[in-house]
């Protein structure tokens, strides 16, 4: 398991597809790893410089260990993928772009776990392919409603989009401090890699900001139709989150056919990340079981 272990890097498990989303063909950039009977997709966040791998690094081993497949899929406007100014729901292009890479892969049915807005995709794609879903892993997003206790756009969001007007090393520093719980975790190594992902695509920091302006209201409310969804789904949520409040978390729960949550003390907005190695054995029991 060591040697396999040792294979799954950013760049051994990197490829691309062209994905035609209606009249419009993506080249979508992925991340493909191990070889399992089942998929588990991971969609990342709409933090500037994300990427699945940025997002999913410290949990596509353990997942592969336990005998699936791994696809981190690049949404468009992130990492290697193609850029987009989106005027419309960017959830459901999300979702639609997955259906497109699922049938280029020829893969049916997935497991999908989504972050932030990764969730939201998650929680899209799910409404539009029921049949294409096994279980959901939802955290710290899954529909763009509001919170019913906390000012919007939340302070984290706040710092997010003026990231995506100036980005700067002090201005990613201010948006990570409220990011993750413990700050303290985050090396300057890190902090600049992530720098250099967002300054490498320049043209996705502005597409970002152009989309707000063109459709300010880029992740749907799901909230009326969540009681459409019977996929088992397991709610992760930070009780810290200063991006996306907790009762999100419980809307989730509520609406939800099938759904149990969990909350991380002590964690903010990346519960994958700050909470790696419970978050992985709680998704792994929750997928085989």
């Amino acid at each position: 398991m060591t040697d396999t272990a040792q294979a799954i890097t950013e760049a051994s498990t990197s490829k691309f597809a062209r994905v035609k989303d209606g009249d419009v063909e993506f080249q979508i950039h992925y991340n493909d790893a191990g070889a399992g009977a089942e998929t588990v997709v991971m969609l990342h966040g709409s933090g500037p410089g994300a990427s699945g791998w940025a997002n999913f690094n410290r949990n596509v081993e353990p997942l592969v260990a336990a005998g699936y497949r791994v696809v981190l899929m690049d949404c468009p406007g992130w990492s290697k993928s193609d850029p987009i100014v989106c005027t419309s729901s960017r959830s459901d292009l999300n979702g639609r772009v997955l259906k497109g890479l699922l049938d280029v892969l020829d893969i049916e049915r997935v497991h999908i776990l989504g972050n932030s807005m990764g969730g939201h995709s998650a929680v899209a794609f799910a409404l539009a392919n029921p049949q294409r879903v096994g279980k959901l892993v939802l955290m710290g997003g899954g529909t763009g409603g509001p919170s019913s206790f906390m000012p919007m756009p939340t302070e984290g969001i706040k710092l997010l989009q003026g990231l995506y007007r100036d980005p700067t090393i002090e201005n990613l520093k201010r948006m990570m401090n409220v990011f993750v719980y413990d700050a303290s975790a985050l090396t300057d190594e890190l902090m600049q890699t992530r720098l250099d992902n967002m300054l490498a695509r320049r043209d996705h920091l502005e597409n970002f900001v152009k989309s707000l302006a063109a459709f300010p209201k880029q992740f749907s409310d799901y909230g009326p139709r969540l009681g459409e969804i019977a996929a088992p789904t397991l709610v992760i949520w930070g009780r810290d989150d200063r991006f996306v409040p907790m009762d999100i978390g419980l809307r989730l729960l509520a609406g939800m056919q099938n759904a149990q949550l969990h909350v991380f003390n002590r964690c903010g907005h990346w519960a994958q990340w700050e909470h790696a190695e419970a978050f992985n054995r709680m998704v792994i029991d929750f997928l085989k079981h």
